[in-house]
């Protein structure tokens, strides 16, 4: 198979979809690779190290998508991108379509085949390709957070760990899945309040038993939301339906009630984000401010760690691409229903019932 890494072109997005290590796997497996001139230059991959590992570099994205069968990517394909899929094309890729109708009718033009990173499955039913870049904005959204939080960024002039004789600052953690996590493993790092919501019992149990009295849980309902987030000095929105737009947990009133200069991450702006006043902002411009609280809801926070998210997440993706690239799509798809569960749309059809239901779309 012919396989086509273009440059990312989402404003500030470094990464880049193989390493010169998986060309280099593609290539000994005997598939051609064709590389945009500079696609990992943002994370100190040259050219020349691509040529090593077998690739082909060609001059710009229109090249690399005229001569690949997959085209392998970090971020959604931007409007100039999508008018360059086939139908012959697959395309592998982060999609989060439920909260991009535009996008989604765009690739259903296309007729192009595509399985988005963030619904492909593993067997205990958790999501694979989504986890590496989850574990970094779970982290990111603490230190995000904590900057913020600062008085000449025009926060409250609070550090979240405190000091000897002045308590540390409250962080509220909505969702306890995979980011939610790893947001509570650097807030306690940092001796912050921590206090994490979820609606599993079970889920909150395993916390408990994690993080021990380090931590909160609670059981995440609009009250107990409400009474939290308005002493919160940091809300951080970590909550995912996989396919779907994400839950809208925390209301314009709730913002309304927090005090001033305090902070608020939506992890989950990718899926629509979960605060009602949130929308999508970029590295360039990641901040704005309702009624006084401050909102980052930067679209893609794991492009600003560019080189640890490229690794972490070709670490993920490899195996799958191996695996589309030795069978096609077609026969990989057939052979595995958790890599199945990923296809999002084919032959001019939304094919996943979350994303449809998302967008009021047709599905099937």
């Amino acid at each position: 198979m012919r396989v086509g890494v273009p440059t990312e072109i989402k404003n500030n997005e470094y990464r880049v979809g193989l390493t010169p290590g998986a060309v280099a796997e593609l290539t000994g497996a005997g598939h051609s690779v064709v590389v945009q001139s500079g696609a990992g230059l943002g994370v100190d991959f040259t050219d020349a190290a691509y040529e090593a590992a077998g690739a082909t570099i060609l001059p710009d994205a229109a090249a690399v998508f005229a001569g690949a069968d997959m085209i392998v990517k970090v971020k959604e394909p931007q409007p100039g991108e999508v008018a360059m899929l086939r139908e012959d094309h697959l395309l592998f890729t982060y999609l989060h379509l439920a909260a991009d109708k535009p996008q989604a009718e765009g690739l259903m033009a296309s007729g192009a085949t595509c399985i988005a990173y963030e619904t492909v499955t593993a067997p205990d039913g958790s999501l694979p390709l989504l986890k590496p870049m989850s574990e970094v904005a779970g982290r990111m959204s603490v230190q995000c957070g904590a900057h913020y939080l600062e008085k000449h960024q025009g926060g409250r002039g609070v550090l979240l760990g405190g000091v000897p004789g002045v308590e540390p600052g409250k962080v509220v953690i909505l969702g306890g899945g995979v980011a939610g996590v790893n947001a509570a493993q650097m807030a306690v790092g940092l001796r912050a309040d921590v206090t994490i919501f979820d609606i599993s019992h079970r889920r909150l149990t395993e916390l408990d038993m994690v993080f021990g009295n380090t931590i909160r849980t609670a059981f995440s309902s609009s009250a107990a939301i409400a009474e939290a987030v308005a002493g919160a000095d940091l809300v951080i929105g970590a909550v995912l339906v996989p396919g779907a737009a994400a839950p809208r947990l925390v209301t314009r009133a709730m913002i309304a009630s927090m005090r001033p200069g305090a902070v608020v991450v939506d992890i989950a702006i990718d899926q629509g984000g979960c605060f009602e006043t949130s929308h999508a902002t970029t590295h360039e411009d990641p901040v704005f401010l309702v009624d006084g609280v401050i909102h980052y809801c930067v679209a893609n926070m794991p492009g600003a760690v560019a080189r640890t998210s490229t690794m972490a997440l070709g670490n993920a993706t490899l195996p799958y691409v191996m695996k589309l690239a030795n069978l096609g799509a077609e026969e990989a798809m057939a052979a595995d229903p958790h890599l199945a569960a990923g296809l999002n749309v084919a032959g001019g059809r939304i094919t996943h019932r979350a994303v449809a239901e998302a967008l009021d779309l047709p599905f099937g």
